[in-house]
């Protein structure tokens, strides 16, 4: 159920009933059409006839929701249930709309007052549940998705919420498992953001020769779809063929020429294949748009592979001082002064960022290397 147009006013016998069912017939009908302004008067007609009438109530509520004006339907909504209290329709609404204003405490409360008139409503409870998973109400999300799936197996809007759910709480095999069981549920109907969703979670997992076939499934349906061409640029940087995710980057920027995270994941993987003036310009080109610190720290590193150490030392320690907490300025850093045979200065780069109490592996296991005399 998505709105009051989809039950009929009752019948009546006399003749001021009979106008407004049928004003009220009418408004829903123009209003599934998408004729609001229409609508919006058959519904001020009934209310001409019949002040605080629901149906009419309900139905500007409606009309202004599918205008995305959730405020005043909020308001239509309210006042019928002040004089029609438990109304269905004008609960379903408001909830719809508070959730759109993303207050889901809100829109759960009204949705549970629904579900004591209807407790087996799965359009209501799978609404319930994503808005428990918008709150991080891990168990009571987790609860009702599989209520609903307990009452129809393989319930697209159950599978595919319990994958979001996973996910979010970086439970990436309970995730796959969801996504996958609505992609085998559903084979000839097959959601591109569901082979995305299954993708990223390979992605996460770091199996990316398998993520690489969800996301070349995604670019069969859409050939321009983001999500699908970074999902296969990234596979390939994990898989370290930064050769061939070039290709993906530079198709992204086709569509998207200013995007700066973009910009700078192609210009890594130029420099990671050794190309350091197309890197450079890449790198560039993302600085020019705003200031990105990876970007910044990929054209710190050309200097290291250049030989070019000192200038490399010189912006990794600007880099520090404006993010004190990044780990791997300290390392990159502290190699540039080991590759110019200033061991200390070295050592002592790891440990200032030791002593701001940040525990990181890998700072912690080079310094361990330095104090070993293993470097």
């Amino acid at each position: 159920m998505t709105e009051a147009s989809e039950f009929d006013p009752p019948k009546a016998d006399d003749s001021t009933a009979s106008e407004i069912s049928e004003l009220s017939k009418k408004g829903y009908n123009l209003l599934k059409d998408n004729k609001t302004n229409e609508a919006v008067a058959s519904f001020r007609q009934i209310l001409d006839i019949e002040e605080n009438n629901n149906y009419a109530l309900v139905g500007l509520g409606d009309s202004e929701r599918k205008q995305a004006h959730y405020k005043n339907a909020i308001d239509y909504y309210t006042k019928c249930l002040s004089y029609h209290p438990g109304n269905n329709y004008a609960l379903f609404g408001l909830a719809d709309c508070y959730k759109a204003l993303n207050n889901y405490h809100k829109a759960i409360a009204i949705w549970e007052q629904y579900l004591v008139h209807d407790d087996g409503n799965i359009t209501v409870l799978t609404r319930v549940a994503d808005a428990y998973r918008k709150i991080r109400d891990f168990k009571k999300s987790k609860e009702l998705y599989r209520k609903v799936l307990e009452m129809e197996e393989n319930n697209a809007y159950a599978l595919i919420g319990l994958g979001h759910l996973h996910y979010d709480f970086k439970e990436y095999k309970d995730a796959l498992f969801y996504w996958t069981k609505m992609l085998e549920a559903n084979p000839e109907h097959t959601d591109i953001r569901v082979l995305t969703s299954i993708g990223n979670c390979h992605r996460k997992l770091k199996s990316f020769d398998k993520g690489l076939i969800y996301f070349e499934h995604a670019l069969e349906m859409d050939p321009k779809n983001f999500y699908a061409l970074f999902g296969i640029a990234d596979c390939y940087r994990g898989m370290n063929q930064q050769f061939r995710s070039i290709e993906y980057w530079n198709r992204i920027l086709e569509l998207d020429p200013k995007n700066k995270v973009i910009l700078t994941r192609a210009g890594d993987a130029y420099r990671n294949t050794g190309d350091y003036k197309t890197a450079a310009d890449y790198y560039n080109r993302a600085m020019d748009i705003d200031f990105d610190i990876y970007a910044a720290l990929g054209l710190a590193l050309i200097c290291k592979g250049e030989g070019k150490f000192d200038e490399a030392i010189e912006r990794l320690e600007k880099l520090i001082r404006d993010d004190k907490k990044n780990h791997r300025l300290y390392i990159d850093l502290a190699d540039c002064f080991l590759k110019t045979g200033r061991k200390d200065k070295a050592a002592e780069t790891l440990r200032s960022f030791q002593k701001q109490g940040i525990r990181n592996q890998a700072v912690n296991e080079l310094l361990e290397k330095f104090e070993a005399g293993k470097i």
